[in-house]
C-alpha cells in the first residue's frame, strides 16, 4: 500500500529539478496530484474529529466544555512544533529541487534530533502547568479538574505528535504526499476505535437480533485524550519507519553518518523562528479568545468549540493544498526557477479559493446538521449553527491566506507573514472580540473572527502580488 507511486507526478517533479518546461496543464495536474492525498487526509481527520466530538458530546455540556477550554492551548503547543517542522522541511524541498539529495538527508537527520529534544521540553512545560491552566483560562470550577487531566494526558504524547508531524512534513516536501496522507487517515481511524473503548463503560450492542456486551473502560474525557495519544504514538512509529527505511530519497544510506552543519541550523532558525512567533501569536490569540468566551458560560464554550470543529470541514482542503504549495514552490525555488515558483503559487491559491468557496456554500445550508451531529443539546445546536453561518462569508479570504502562507514558506518568506498575522489577530480580532462579546455574546466573537479573516486574506493577496517573496532565497 505504502509503495504506491504516481509516475506522472514523479516525472513532473523531476522536470522541475531538471529545468524542463511545464505547460499550464502539467502544472495543474501536478498541483492536483500533490493536493488530493493531503486534502483527503485533512478531511478524513475532521470527519474523525466529528465522530470524536460527538462521542464526548454525548457525555454532556461539561465534558465538551472541558475539552473546548484547553483545546486552544494544545494548538499553541502544536503550533510551535509546526515551526520546527517548517524550518527543516522547506530546506529539504529546496535541496531536492537543487539536486542536492545528500544535503537533504543531512538536513533530515538534524531536524529529527532537534525536533525530538524540543518536544521533550514542551512535554515538561505541559506537565508543570496542567493543574493551573484551566483556572488561568477562566473555566468554571466544575470543569477545571476534568480539563486539566485531559490536557495532561493529551500532552504526554507530544513527542510522538512532533515526530509524526516532522517526518510527514519531510516526506511531503520530498514530493511524497501519499504516505503521510494514508498514515494520517489511519491515525484518525485508530483514534475513533480507541475512543470507543476508552471513553464509555461496558455496554450492550444488539446485532442481527442478538445482544452482545462491548468492553469499555469508562474513562470519559480522559479516555478521549488517551485514545488520541495512543493513535499518535502508533502513527509516529510507522511514519518514522517509512521515512528512514522506505523508498524515499530521504531514506538512510550506509556510510552516511549524522552531521550537524551550522549553515543548516542557521537557515532552519531563520525560517522557523518567524513561523514559531507567528504560531505563538496566532495560538495565544486563540487562547485569549477562549478567555473572552469563557465568561459567556459552558454552553457558549461548547458551541464555540463545536462550531470550530464544524468549520474545519470547510478549511481543511485549504491546508491540504497549502502542503502542495510549499512543496511545489520550495522545489521550484531550489531549482532556481522563480518564474515557475510564481505560477505555482498563484495556481495553488486559486485552487484553494475555489474549493473553500464551494465548501462555504455547502456549510451555510448544512450548518444545523453539522452541529447537530456533534451534540444533542438544543441550546448548543442553536448557538453553534448561528455563529457557523457568520463565518462562511470569510472562507474565500481564509483560503487565500492559508494557501498563500504555504507558498511563501516554500520560498523561505516567513518573517513578513508572521507580522501580518500579528496585525490581523491582535490588532483586529482580539480587540473587536473583547468589544463585541459583552454586547452580542458568542455572535460578536464570531463576527470579529469573520472580519479579521477577510483582512488577513487581503494582506496575503497584497504580499503575493508584490512579488518580493521571490527574492527571499
Amino acid at each position: 500500500m505504502f509503495g504506491l507511486k504516481n509516475n506522472g507526478s514523479d516525472k513532473l517533479l523531476a522536470a522541475i529539478k531538471n529545468g524542463e518546461r511545464l505547460t499550464f496543464g502539467e502544472q495543474l495536474y501536478l498541483t492536483m496530484m500533490l493536493s488530493i492525498p493531503a486534502i483527503f487526509a485533512q478531511v478524513s481527520s475532521i470527519v474523525m474529529q466529528y465522530i470524536d466530538a460527538s462521542m464526548v458530546g454525548s457525555l454532556g455540556a461539561d465534558a465538551s466544555g472541558a475539552i473546548g477550554l484547553v483545546s486552544t492551548t494544545t494548538w499553541l503547543f502544536g503550533g510551535t512544533c509546526v515551526a520546527v517542522t517548517t524550518g527543516f522541511s522547506v530546506q529539504i524541498a529546496q535541496a531536492i529541487g537543487a539536486g542536492k539529495e545528500r544535503d537533504a538527508r543531512d538536513i533530515m537527520k538534524q531536524g529529527l534530533i532537534i525536533a525530538l529534544c524540543y518536544s521533550i521540553v514542551l512535554l515538561l512545560i505541559a506537565v508543570s502547568i496542567h493543574k493551573n491552566l484551566p483556572g488561568w483560562l477562566g473555566g468554571d470550577e466544575g470543569i477545571r479538574e476534568m480539563a486539566g487531566s485531559y490536557f495532561l494526558i493529551y500532552m504526554l504524547a507530544v513527542p510522538a505528535s512532533m515526530m509524526n508531524g516532522i517526518a510527514g512534513g519531510m516526506l511531503q516536501c520530498s514530493g511524497n504526499m501519499r504516505v503521510p496522507s494514508i498514515l494520517n487517515i489511519m491515525m484518525c481511524f485508530l483514534d475513533v476505535v480507541f475512543n470507543w473503548f476508552f471513553i464509555f463503560p461496558d455496554r450492550s450492542l444488539t446485532l442481527f437480533g442478538r445482544s452482545y456486551t462491548v468492553f469499555g473502560m469508562g474513562l470519559g474525557v480522559d479516555g478521549a485524550a488517551l485514545g488520541t495519544a495512543l493513535a499518535q504514538v502508533i502513527t509516529a512509529l510507522l511514519m518514522l519507519s517509512l521515512l528512514l527505511f522506505g523508498k524515499s530519497v530521504l531514506r538512510l544510506r550506509a556510510g552516511e553518518g549524522i552531521h550537524f552543519f551550522k549553515r543548516h541550523i542557521k537557515k532552519a532558525l531563520r525560517i522557523a523562528v518567524p513561523v514559531g512567533v507567528e504560531q505563538i501569536v496566532m495560538c495565544s490569540a486563540y487562547v485569549m479568545s477562549t478567555k473572552i468566551v469563557s465568561p459567556l458560560g459552558t454552553i457558549a464554550i461548547a458551541a464555540h468549540s463545536f462550531a470550530i470543529t464544524a468549520e474545519s470541514l470547510c478549511y481543511m482542503p485549504g491546508y491540504g493544498i497549502q502542503a502542495a504549495a510549499t512543496t511545489l514552490v520550495g522545489q521550484s525555488v531550489g531549482a532556481g526557477r522563480r518564474y515557475l515558483s510564481k505560477h505555482m503559487a498563484w495556481l495553488t491559491v486559486g485552487l484553494g479559493v475555489v474549493m473553500m468557496s464551494i465548501g462555504a456554500v455547502i456549510m451555510y445550508f448544512a450548518a444545523p446538521a453539522m452541529i447537530g451531529v456533534l451534540t444533542p443539546e438544543p441550546k448548543i445546536r442553536e448557538l453553534g449553527t448561528m455563529v457557523l453561518r457568520i463565518e462562511v462569508f470569510a472562507e474565500p479570504f481564509y483560503a487565500l491566506s492559508i494557501v498563500a502562507s504555504g507558498a511563501l514558506r516554500g520560498a523561505g518568506d516567513t518573517f513578513i507573514p508572521s507580522c501580518m498575522n500579528f496585525v490581523s489577530m491582535w490588532l483586529v480580532r482580539i480587540p473587536m472580540s473583547a468589544l463585541l462579546a459583552p454586547r452580542m455574546g458568542l455572535k460578536g466573537v464570531w463576527l470579529a473572527m469573520c472580519i479579521e479573516l477577510c483582512i488577513r486574506g487581503i494582506l496575503y493577496f497584497v504580499r503575493l502580488k508584490r512579488g518580493k517573496w521571490l527574492k527571499m532565497e
